[in-house]
């Protein structure tokens, strides 16, 4: 007895066989369960600023807590919101300076066209204004003519055909060239105002660039047939048609070709990920099409991305193995795209 006590004390009276237990209780006083995080009900519906949160009971320190997601520089949203693209747009221009207007990605999205305009939020301001490119915010400096912007939902951005202008500057060209395609198949433009506007624009940049793919602008409706589209063409091969309705010789409708070569009678299929959707109503098609005596290919985007080089290579095939097809590929003479410079569009010639 004397030896458990002497140990006893010597350990400072305490019991090891269940300190364990007390100290797990001190763990589940309330002292020590965090604080529910104060969310203020006015910052849960739409992206805030600093100086708000601080109006509302927020410091900063609060705003690094899971209950808040930062969005930019002193720009943060509840974490449970779903962000709207239009509020996201219309707190960062509060936060700027009122010359700051929308463009490329941004202004893109805002008239309509299928891109990311918050990742980062695009603007153009004054060759004087102190904003400079930040987190989330990509900033660059020139001067925008007096009628190179509209109001949309009252926020200010580049109209189309500065946006397009600018996306020329800013994408590569095959993506610029999506950008058009996108806006000629939505009715938002058409080839011959493109083309005049880059001829307007001479000097500035992106103009060439604008001028040179508004002759390869095309209706096409969706961003793989046109990376499809452009594939061929800087392959050598005939520029194909697009969204051409196919009939028998009764006149009867047989279907929508995303790509056609009449000569060889060929239509190339871009399949994407709602063609397992109608698999059906697109197997059927494919039949009466083939049966009708056209070719069919039919490619995906890993087709495109993965093996380029077979694709063209099976469109070549097809068109020098078709009876109707050109010979220009066999006797080395240039390709169509090549002998014919002009083509006519809504009453005007274009260099083709």
């Amino acid at each position: 007895m004397r030896v458990e006590r002497s140990v006893w004390i010597q350990t400072g009276g305490i019991d090891f066989l269940t300190a364990w237990l007390v100290a797990r209780r001190s763990l589940l006083h309330p002292h020590r369960v965090g604080r529910r995080p104060h969310i203020p009900q006015e910052l849960t519906s739409r992206p805030f600023s600093l100086a708000e949160a601080r109006s509302a009971g927020l410091s900063p320190s609060a705003l690094k807590g899971r209950a808040w997601t930062r969005l930019g520089s002193e720009l943060y949203y509840w974490s449970e919101l779903r962000l709207d693209p239009w509020h996201v747009l219309s707190t960062w221009y509060h936060s700027l300076s009122s010359t700051a207007v929308f463009s490329g990605p941004t202004a893109a999205w805002m008239l309509g066209l299928d891109f990311e305009p918050t990742d980062p939020v695009n603007i153009v301001v004054p060759l004087g204004s102190g904003i400079r490119s930040r987190i989330g915010l990509s900033a660059r400096r020139c001067e925008l003519g007096a009628s190179e912007s509209v109001v949309i939902h009252s926020l200010p951005a580049t109209n189309l055909q500065r946006t397009l202008l600018d996306l020329c500057v800013q994408l590569p060209q095959i993506e610029a060239l999506v950008a058009i395609d996108m806006a000629v198949q939505r009715g938002l433009v058409n080839v011959v105002e493109l083309w005049r506007h880059g001829h307007s624009a001479a000097g500035r940049p992106g103009s060439a660039r604008l001028r040179d793919l508004a002759r390869f602008a095309e209706p096409a409706e969706s961003p793989m047939e046109t990376r499809l589209r452009w594939l061929l063409l800087q392959a050598g091969l005939p520029r194909p048609q697009v969204q051409v309705d196919l009939r028998d010789s009764n006149g009867r409708f047989l279907g929508r070709a995303d790509l056609y070569y009449p000569a060889g009678r060929l239509i190339i299929e871009f399949d994407g990920g709602n063609h397992r959707d109608r698999l059906v109503g697109d197997d059927r098609r494919q039949n009466l099409l083939v049966g009708s005596g056209h070719q069919v290919l039919r490619f995906t985007t890993a087709d495109l991305k993965a093996r380029p080089d077979v694709v063209v290579a099976q469109v070549r095939a097809a068109l020098a193995g078709s009876p109707q097809s050109p010979v220009w590929r066999q006797t080395g003479e240039k390709s169509p795209r090549d002998a014919s410079r002009w083509r006519q569009t809504d009453g005007m010639r274009l260099p083709a």
